[in-house]
């Protein structure tokens, strides 16, 4: 036993002294927030939420009544950790809206509604989900008021983790789970999903006023979470199996609706192909006339005939395609709903949803979702994205952004612990920017009780006392929300038929991300990409990049990659400046920024607080992100899992080293303030003199991510 003990604790040794400096307790502290606090981003957002009117699709963009573009940032609203909440007491929500809004949120995404209160609100004392919880509702009605407040908009989910009971009169309820899939096809399902956003989007908020369906600060109504046919299809779901499923998500389907399926499939290849392609068909298979043509299953996709395998993928995009105009028709028709609606999210980046995409285009916006090593996949943990640009997050979810209509992102992250995790909220928000997309939502936020569990980082996700993601998150508040980097000059636009979508489905997992020959990843990180049309022949291929570093075309990002695996993304607009990555390994002087580091990976951040561009600003915000563990987090022996998630407090790797400024019109001098979990000052600061405009000071001698630089003229 003492033999694998030592060989860990040598291995840990090493690793710690490979990846960086000492970890030393940093938390965050929000409800210490009070004047001194230097940090507010609240008066970004137009207050209240709605306050000139509904948010629309226009010119392929979400805008204002008036035309002008709304950039949604923000965060999901869940409570998977201990002593959060996803619908805070009514004397806390204010509060908890007002920490979203300092830190620029302006968009909160409501995940799980439709769990049974305590946590959602439908009334959990009933024998079916057919009502709301009055006291639930009461709770939500006023979080949202205070989120109007703010300027923070809502994103209501319909159907996200609903548990059907024997009153609801679904078949084999006890088997469905949350029914992925199902509530595609089936009319039960689709009638109780109808009948949760009468009860939902009719109910009149008394603290606004305002029915949901008439409520401008509601800025999206989604139908499904993650939630698709052909991500069923390509795993194998739309067959019963026979041993049971725990985990509720993403079940197999009962043979009740195996069977549905099966009925509907025969009908709509009768309807489509006629008797004659029918009868060839079966002949091709080697069925006696008359037979049921069969689906297929995963194994068979690569044998099978295209005309077999193009005739199943084009009725799965018919039945969910029927869904999504019939349920577009019944929000905005019969409700009456004025929000912008979203139907699902292209959620799985390693394999094909172009045909599930496509569908999506009856709703209002294109949706992905997007996680940067999922502790789910252990193995591939702890691998830089910065190395691996052509996987990265930029480019797996623009893939299914669609000219003329609004993009957004709805739930991305990159997961904790981490070694690589500071690297995921400034790159993804100056690419966004480049991309010219819509809206990005973190998952998750998750709002903790009063002094309840605070201190120490809960789980993969939540961002609500991470010390690194959540300062940098405020920084890249400013890049995305105000677009300093400038959307990229070129657009880019590829094609796809019906038939070359559908054949994207059985391409191997290495033809991903984007499932499309010849055309080059790439071009993400250089150009505005979207898809033009799912019936239209293809367009010609641009170029791939043939030098490295990958510069964007308006000259303002870059992603420098190498044989020695040390990748370095910059971000150098007026505004807003990053370094992102193995930054020590590299000498890159942005315009206004340099920064000589002692760790081997991080993040350095540096953006104006005021509207004026860095040259001539009066503050600035410094953010420096590296690795952040909880006390006590214990790895597997090569550092990709965390087998112990650890304890308070929440301990940061300080980013050591000197910045230099530079290109600071008519500046004296320059004070650097180090920041508390509060953005309050920690220490009285020096004021450091600038000649001929620049200076240089040293960071990481006090503990903290972030920094107030406050320029005198």
């Amino acid at each position: 036993m003492r033999k694998p003990h030592r060989l860990f604790l040598i291995i840990g040794l090493f690793g710690l002294r490979a990846l960086g400096t000492e970890l030393r307790p940093f938390t965050l502290t929000p409800r210490a927030v009070d004047a001194s606090s230097r940090i507010d981003l609240s008066g970004l957002h137009e207050k209240p939420a709605g306050r000139t009117g509904f948010l629309s699709a226009r010119n392929g963009h979400i805008v204002r009544p008036d035309g002008t573009r709304q950039r949604l940032w923000g965060v999901n609203i869940t409570d998977w950790t201990p002593g959060s909440v996803q619908i805070p007491d009514k004397d806390d929500a204010e509060f908890q809206a007002r920490t979203l809004a300092r830190a620029g949120v302006n968009v909160v995404r409501l995940t799980f509604l439709d769990f049974t209160a305590p946590r959602g609100v439908i009334d959990a004392t009933r024998n079916d989900t057919r009502a709301l919880d009055a006291g639930q509702m009461d709770k939500l009605d006023w979080w949202i008021a205070a989120l109007k407040k703010e300027g923070i908009y809502t994103d209501l989910n319909l159907v996200v983790g609903r548990t059907y009971k024997p009153g609801d009169g679904v078949t084999a309820a006890d088997e469905v789970g949350w029914a992925k899939a199902l509530t595609i096809f089936d009319p039960k399902l689709i009638e109780l999903t109808k009948e949760f956003a009468h009860q939902l989007l009719t109910h009149r908020n008394p603290y606004t006023s305002t029915e949901y369906r008439h409520e401008p600060a509601i800025a999206i109504v989604e139908v499904l979470n993650e939630n698709s046919l052909f991500d069923a299809w390509y795993n194998d779901r739309l067959r019963p199996l026979d041993a049971p499923v725990r985990d509720p998500n993403f079940r197999p389907i009962p043979a009740h609706y195996s069977a549905m399926l099966d009925d509907l499939y025969q009908a709509h290849l009768a309807k489509t192909l006629g008797d004659d392609r029918l009868a060839e068909l079966r002949k091709q298979l080697g069925l006696a006339p008359g037979l049921a043509i069969p689906r297929l299953r995963p194994k068979e996709f690569e044998a099978a005939p295209a005309e077999q395998f193009q005739a199943e993928a084009a009725f799965y995009t018919a039945l969910e395609r029927d869904y999504y105009r019939d349920f577009h028709t019944y929000l905005k028709d019969t409700l009456g709903v004025k929000s912008l609606t979203l139907g699902s999210n292209d959620f799985l980046g390693d394999q094909s949803f172009y045909p599930m995409v496509w569908a999506n285009t009856e709703m209002d916006l294109v949706d992905a979702h997007v996680y940067w090593q999922h502790p789910s996949w252990p193995g591939v943990n702890n691998t830089p994205q910065v190395n691996d640009p052509i996987w990265s997050t930029v480019v797996r979810l623009g893939r299914a952004a669609l000219k003329g209509k609004p993009f957004t992102v709805s739930e991305v992250n990159h997961a904790f612990p981490n070694d690589w995790l500071c690297e995921g909220v400034p790159t993804l928000a100056a690419y966004a920017a480049l991309q010219d997309w819509d809206a990005v939502m973190w998952y998750t936020y998750e709002p903790k009780r009063r002094h309840d569990h605070e201190g120490y980082v809960g789980d993969a996700f939540d961002l609500s006392h991470d010390p690194v993601r959540w300062t940098q998150f405020t920084a890249a508040a400013l890049t995305f929300l105000r677009a300093d980097v400038a959307p990229a000059r070129k657009e880019v636009v590829r094609n796809y038929t019906p038939e070359t979508a559908y054949e994207t489905m059985r391409m191997p997992r290495s033809a991903g991300p984007l499932f499309t020959p010849n055309f080059p990843a790439d071009a993400f990180l250089r150009h505005r990409v979207r898809i033009g049309s799912f019936d239209a022949p293809p367009l010609p291929v641009p170029a791939a990049a043939t030098t490295t570093p990958i510069a964007s075309d308006t000259g303002e990002l870059s992603w420098l990659t190498t044989t020695a695996q040390t990748g370095l993304v910059t971000v150098d607009s007026p505004r807003s400046q990053a370094l992102i990555g193995f930054v020590s390994a590299h000498s890159i002087q942005l315009r206004h920024l340099t920064a000589e580091v002692e760790n081997r990976f991080c993040a350095v951040q540096l953006t104006s607080l005021d509207e004026a561009p860095i040259a001539t600003a009066s503050r600035l915000l410094l953010v420096t992100g590296a690795r952040v563990e909880n006390t006590g987090t214990r790895w597997n022996m090569i550092r990709t899992v965390a087998e112990k998630g650890g304890r308070a407090p929440s301990v940061i790797e300080p980013v050591l080293g000197r910045v230099t400024l530079r290109g600071l019109s008519g500046a004296t001098s320059v004070t650097v303030t180090a920041l508390d979990g509060a953005g309050r000052p920690l220490s009285a600061a020096i004021p450091t003199p600038v000649v001929n405009g620049a200076c240089e000071f040293r960071i990481g001698e006090t503990v903290t991510p972030w920094y107030e630089i406050v320029v005198e003229r």
